[in-house]
């Protein structure tokens, strides 16, 4: 099984070659990402972190990122002295690492899963913990790392029903990478129990929390609030909705309800972001019919206030999310399985999302039962739903209220979880 997992990792990367070498040229950071994915790191790096005990955390991309980054603070406070190192898979995802993990020493690409390539950046950081966060269950890195005796910790663990399917047909693969982890830190009971289900040792389980709940990349003073209606040539009192993270086969929807929400509030404001930045030339045209301005070109911008802004940054959504008056949470009018809606939760502010949640099912539940986020199944809904909130101040801020009152009632994985990482790093010292 893993001869033929290998060769089929081989040919992958032979295939995907010619893919590879377009988004060279396309994609800006995508020379970075390549030559670092095939083993060549920075000397700058290996000085900083290799051979030098480090803590290694593995964040695929910016959903993983975010709920790495109270854990990366975590452990900065815990064990100040400790190399934090942290690897990425996207391009995206090394901007967002780079700018909301600050404690963190050093940002990699991680390279492809291929044997060699793996061994040999393992054998070249040698760190004391490798620490992967969620499901990025990667079987030739964590096979070299069982076999050079370096403890693995999966944090803020989850597994989808989906997931327990499609893992089960790794076979002995999986068995091997869950007989490697030294430590299941799950997000939930029920993560707990697919985890277990799929083969994990039930002595090496625990329910530590979401990390999401701890996350403060977004937090903004208001002071800085202010300014950032400015920045956005936005009015405080003029109705800002906030539709992130969305797909294909969204924006158009949220294009037809924006519409419908301008008829009764002319002065309403979109502030749209596309999941993937590289799609904001596509979404744009969606728009064309209004007055849209590009986040980057805000700052030479001297026309009309714009009607839409299309936010094609990394990393600012957090923050955006704090001038929202209703926020649409994007992956959950398709079946993607919904996006992250603790952020606009901690700016305590109401939330809509689609039907297709299946991926954020706890926090979703938690919000929806205590009425903090709505479900909409169509565009009349989303335009019907936003337009009740504007005209209700009272309920927008009992929902946003109740939001807010969720997360601080969840907050502690992070400190939990770090705790656990740090004991488990101190026994590998010792011995």
């Amino acid at each position: 099984m893993w001869l033929l997992y290998n060769l089929i990792g081989i040919l992958a990367v032979v295939l995907a070659t010619p893919f590879f070498l377009y988004r060279l040229f396309k994609e800006k950071g995508f020379g970075r990402r390549w030559r670092q994915s095939m083993g060549f790191l920075p000397p700058v790096v290996l000085e900083v972190v290799g051979h030098r005990n480090c803590v290694w955390i593995h964040a695929a991309s910016i959903g993983e990122i975010v709920a790495a980054s109270p854990i990366v603070r975590e452990l900065r406070r815990q064990m100040p002295e400790r190399p934090i190192l942290v690897s990425v898979v996207t391009t995206a995802g090394y901007a967002m690492a780079n700018r909301i993990m600050v404690e963190a020493d050093a940002v990699i690409h991680s390279p492809i899963d291929l044997s060699l390539l793996t061994a040999n950046v393992i054998d070249r950081i040698r760190p004391a913990a490798f620490v992967l966060v969620e499901t990025e269950l990667w079987p030739n890195f964590i096979r070299n790392l069982s076999r050079r005796k370096i403890p693995i910790v999966m944090v803020n663990g989850r597994i989808s029903d989906r997931s327990v399917k499609n893992y089960k047909y790794l076979g002995k693969v999986l068995n091997d990478i869950l007989a490697a982890i030294t430590l299941f830190c799950m997000q939930s009971e029920q993560d707990a129990r697919h985890i277990r289900l799929l083969g994990a040792d039930s002595a090496r389980v625990i329910v530590t929390g979401n990390t999401k709940f701890d996350q403060t990349y977004g937090e903004i003073s208001e002071v800085a609030r202010q300014e950032l209606y400015q920045t956005l040539h936005l009015d405080a009192s003029d109705p800002v909705i906030v539709a992130g993270s969305t797909h294909p086969g969204e924006e158009n929807t949220i294009a037809t309800a924006f519409a419908l929400v301008r008829q009764h509030y002319p002065n309403a404001r979109l502030v749209l972001a596309p999941r993937q930045i590289l799609r904001a030339g596509e979404v744009e045209a969606l728009f064309s019919s209004w007055q849209v301005v590009r986040r980057t070109a805000l700052a030479n911008y001297s026309g009309d206030k714009p009607d839409v802004i299309l936010l094609d940054t990394i990393g600012e959504l957090g923050a955006i999310y704090s001038i929202g008056d209703i926020i649409f949470v994007g992956g959950s009018l398709i079946p993607q399985g919904g996006h992250n809606v603790l952020e606009p939760a901690a700016h305590a502010k109401p939330v809509l999302v689609g039907p297709h949640m299946f991926n954020f099912k706890d926090s979703y539940a938690l919000l929806t039962q205590r009425n903090a986020c709505l479900t909409v199944q169509s565009t009349t809904e989303l335009a019907a739903a936003i337009k009740d909130l504007l005209s209700d101040h009272d309920k927008r801020k009992q929902m946003g209220e109740n939001a807010a009152a969720v997360i601080i009632e969840n907050r502690g994985a992070s400190t939990r979880s770090a705790a656990f990482i740090k004991s488990i790093v101190e026994q590998g010292t010792e011995h």
